[in-house]
């Protein structure tokens, strides 16, 4: 088992694999108490050897990783690539490309919604991984042979699953499907928020546009004092004080120590005069530029039977060609069709249209029904 720690040895290993078509890459990191990840390894897979390269290594020089992953010509295989590829955003500066997700394939090809790596291996190649060591701490010293040994198995055993599932995708003609969904990851946006726009994450109890105002301007003060302290949002302020001081909009201290959470001794500390500027901030803007809430449907139209209709049609259609089905259609696109047959939703869209949309719209209209067979149920046209 390799474990790289100076920068020689690294520059040569990375010179290696930047020879190859792909390599598997995977990391191991902790987060529970800071705002970015702590990267703690990064293991990298070809079909010669797997290493497993320390960066908490004193003196280790991560350029020639970084020169990989940005190496164009070389393509980087992931399985549930979202949390890897926030780490070497912030690393590189910029994504690795171009990448690949066994995940997103393993949904294209039938094993079901977000299917685990573990799953993947035992179902393509038959090993049973042991697990034991998922919940590790990554971040200290010395690592044990068994949790290297957990580590490299998932580049390991990630280059056969993908070699399998690019077979099963090729022949079925859907290589378009997989890069329509890994081009979505490409987004920055997705790995460095706004922290104007952090607001919208929230599950937001009202929709006034001062209460508005106040969360976008607290939620991304909360942003910006987590990043650069990093630290965690929560350890700033949980959720439910962001809704409080929203609700509340206190703009003196005496204010603030009224709320929940904080009593005088912070309301008048850094903390408390920091949230009362950004209060009054927020109290200042204008009624017509505060924020608002996006223009949703009215759900409560959406015709009860016809939405239930709509779902077993894409039970159906995800059956019958192997496709999970939350990457077909979510619910927000079952009723947005149940309401108006040119719903600006994805599921209306491409190949996700002529697997279920269209036939969706028909169903409808009474176009085509569904009936019973043999304990199963199918289409009929009609």
């Amino acid at each position: 088992m390799t474990v790289i720690t100076d920068t020689a040895a690294l520059s040569a290993v990375c010179a290696e694999f930047a020879t190859e078509d792909f390599v598997t890459i995977d990391t191991e990191f902790m987060r529970e108490k800071t705002y970015y990840p702590q990267l703690c390894l990064v293991q990298l897979g070809n079909d010669e050897k797997a290493v497993a390269i320390d960066t908490l290594a004193d003196g280790l020089d991560l350029a020639p990783l970084i020169e990989l992953l940005k190496n164009k010509k070389v393509l980087k295989v992931f399985h549930a690539a979202r949390q890897d590829l926030e780490i070497f955003y912030h690393l590189c500066g910029e994504l690795p490309a171009p990448i690949f997700d066994t995940q997103v394939a393993g949904m294209i090809c039938g094993f079901g919604d977000s299917v685990s790596y573990d799953k993947l291996v035992q179902s393509l190649t038959g090993v049973h991984l042991d697990k034991s060591s998922r919940f590790a701490d990554w971040s200290h010293r010395p690592l044990s042979e068994k949790q290297i040994g957990y580590a490299l198995a998932d580049v390991i055993h990630l280059r056969p699953v993908y070699r399998a599932l690019v077979e099963s995708i090729e022949k079925s003609g859907r290589m378009d499907w997989i890069a329509d969904e890994v081009a979505k990851m490409a987004d920055p946006a997705i790995y460095d928020p706004d922290p104007e726009t952090v607001w919208q994450r929230l599950k937001v109890r009202s929709g006034k546009p001062r209460f508005l105002a106040v969360l976008q301007q607290i939620a991304a003060f909360r942003e910006r004092e987590a990043r650069q302290r990093d630290v965690p949002r929560n350890r700033i302020l949980r959720d439910d004080v962001l809704m409080d001081i929203a609700a509340h909009a206190p703009s003196t201290p005496e204010e603030l120590a009224r709320t929940r959470t904080f009593n005088a001794q912070v309301a008048n500390g850094r903390l408390g005069q920091e949230i009362i500027k950004v209060v009054n901030k927020a109290l200042a803007i204008p009624n017509d530029a505060c924020p608002r809430l996006p223009a949703k449907d009215d759900r409560r139209e959406a015709p009860g039977p016809i939405v239930e209709l709509l779902k077993v049609l894409l039970k159906i259609r995800s059956d019958e060609e192997k496709v999970a089905a939350r990457l077909i259609a979510n619910a927000a696109d079952i009723e947005s069709i149940a309401l108006d047959d040119d719903a600006d939703v994805p599921a209306l869209t491409g190949w996700r249209r002529d697997l279920f949309g269209a036939d969706a719209v028909n169903l409808k209209h009474g176009r085509i029904g569904l009936t019973a067979e043999a304990g199963k149920i199918k289409l009929m046209r009609l």
